[in-house]
């Protein structure tokens, strides 16, 4: 029997607000896509969350014996500075602040995101394609949805028809929003006479200006995609018409995932996503984290100490044992005190993860029939936790009650011999399993010099931003701070190398 047989996995169902037997389509075959980052800038600490969520998706389905194929896409074209189908194009603007071309931003960023990766022990995925270069499907999917009668163009941009869409679907039924509470507003109504008919239309394509840097042939003349519509061709491209799960970050959820429902049903006449999912927001102190209010956070900045809230820096594994203490559909709240807290509990859980890794099995003794049953059904537990919608600050509850049976055999409380052998090993096994495989969290004091690589050149790259942008501030900062730890750093012509000292 599979391990999804014995322990199925329930899932929130963000269209009908209630948890669902996950049944892929093809089992034991799941399609998952994930909306990646727009490579503009840094990974913020809500991208790393967001990710991670999905990271975890997707070590534990295949954990239970699923074939996940995992698509993250990278967004390098399309996404407007106001999100509203006006403006720059982000990555247009980063390059012309940093006066180098759009495809270095690109390359740039997109290497520092899968650095943070690394970094925190995040999987790659399956497939990581770009919207540059699926250009000519997303052209062929605005002309399927004109073709269809859902979308029209004008002046060389082409909008989605949400009027006409709405009277036959639901516009609006993933997020809660009704179109009929909109359809007062009129084209009279919108500020600045825009092209739409109506102000709930959104591009699909839109049409270039001659100052726009990155913009392609189509039938309705020089331009670019709309952001919705990459997630709406690559997802389906790569998953199917229809797929098992679709994730993002709770700010997704209008407008982007609305849109990407509309269009792909204005295309194909199919609900693309059986199951939507969406992490939930970042807090600090209780107060919503942006950078506005100055409480942001970088993940860099958090290993670094780098940051005026933070006392002093975090390991990745602390960071990301840190953010596994919350639900996905929970807000997490950072403070010094609860990072300093999850660092205690990271610890205390890699002791036990040391142990248990030594101990082998002994030939059973007197036989402990409760101590027994208890590791048996703490095993099991980990496992109903799990598949109840992921839930890992649940999981990792029964991962110290189990750590706690580990340190009774480690100290001589029990012996080893109280427990059988097939017992001995599940025990062994699952809690490794667990802590390594499904939840990701490696042991830094047994992996810690691949780590520090891993840290120490985000901090180099960090720095030598710094210093292209003339930063010499923030530069012999990081200088400063490494060498008062004992670190070095040696600049030369091809870079920076660290020393230990």
């Amino acid at each position: 029997m599979a391990l999804y047989d014995q322990y199925p996995v329930e899932v929130f169902n963000s269209l009908g607000k209630k948890k669902e037997k996950f049944e892929p389509l093809n089992p034991p075959r799941v399609g998952l896509y994930v909306c990646g980052p727009t490579v503009y800038n840094e990974a913020h600490l809500g991208n790393l969350r967001s990710f991670l969520t999905f990271d975890i998706v997707w070590r534990y389905l295949e954990h239970l014996g699923y074939n996940v194929r995992y698509v993250r896409n990278i967004t390098d074209v399309g996404h407007l500075v106001n999100d509203a189908d006006e403006g720059e194009d982000k990555i247009e603007k980063r390059a012309r602040l940093e006066q180098i071309e759009p495809m270095e931003i690109v390359q740039k960023y997109t290497n520092g995101f899968h650095a943070v990766n690394k970094v925190f022990n995040l999987k790659e995925p399956s497939i990581e394609p770009t919207a540059t270069g699926h250009i000519m499907e997303q052209i062929e999917m605005v002309q399927k949805i004109i073709d269809n009668g859902y979308g029209y163009e004008v002046n060389g941009s082409v909008y989605f028809d949400v009027q006409k869409f709405q009277e036959k679907y639901d516009y609006g039924k993933l997020s809660g929003r009704k179109v009929e509470d909109l359809l007062e507003q009129t084209r009279d109504n919108l500020a600045g006479g825009s092209e739409k008919k109506f102000f709930a239309d959104f591009a699909i394509w839109k049409a270039a200006s001659e100052n726009t840097l990155m913009k392609w042939k189509s039938p309705w003349g020089m331009g670019v995609p709309g952001w919705h519509l990459e997630c709406s061709v690559m997802s389906t491209k790569y998953l199917g018409e229809q797929f098992d799960i679709h994730g993002g970050g709770m700010d997704l959820k209008f407008p982007h995932h609305e849109c990407e429902i509309a269009q792909n049903i204005g295309a194909g006449g199919e609900d693309p996503v059986r199951y939507w999912m969406h992490g939930n927001m970042l807090t600090v102190n209780g107060t919503k984290m942006s950078k506005s209010l100055g409480n942001a956070f970088l993940p860099r900045e958090l290993i670094a100490g780098d940051h005026k809230l933070l006392d002093r820096g975090y390991s990745p594994m602390t960071i990301r044992f840190f953010l596994l203490q919350a639900q996905y559909r929970s807000t997490v709240d950072f403070s010094n005190d609860a990072l300093k807290a999850a660092e205690k509990g990271y610890k205390r859980l890699t002791n036990a993860l040391r142990l248990v890794s030594k101990m082998e099995a002994v030939e059973a003794g007197t036989m402990n029939a409760e101590l027994e049953k208890e590791i048996n059904q703490l095993c099991d537990q980990l496992y109903i936790e799990m598949s109840d919608d992921f839930n890992t600050p649940k999981t990792i509850a029964v991962l110290f009650d189990l750590a706690n049976k580990i340190n009774s055999f480690a100290d001589n409380h029990f012996p080893l011999s109280s427990i059988g052998v097939e017992t001995f090993n599940r025990m062994k096994k699952t809690f490794i399993t667990f802590m390594t495989e499904v939840l990701g969290l490696l042991d830094e004091a047994e992996d810690g010099s691949d780590k520090l690589d891993d840290v120490m050149q985000m901090l180099i790259e960090m720095r030598a931003e710094a210093r292209a942008n003339k930063n010499w501030d923030l530069s012999d900062e990081i200088r400063d701070k490494l060498n008062a730890v004992g670190i070095v750093l040696n600049d030369g012509k091809d870079g920076s190398e660290y020393q230990i000292k």
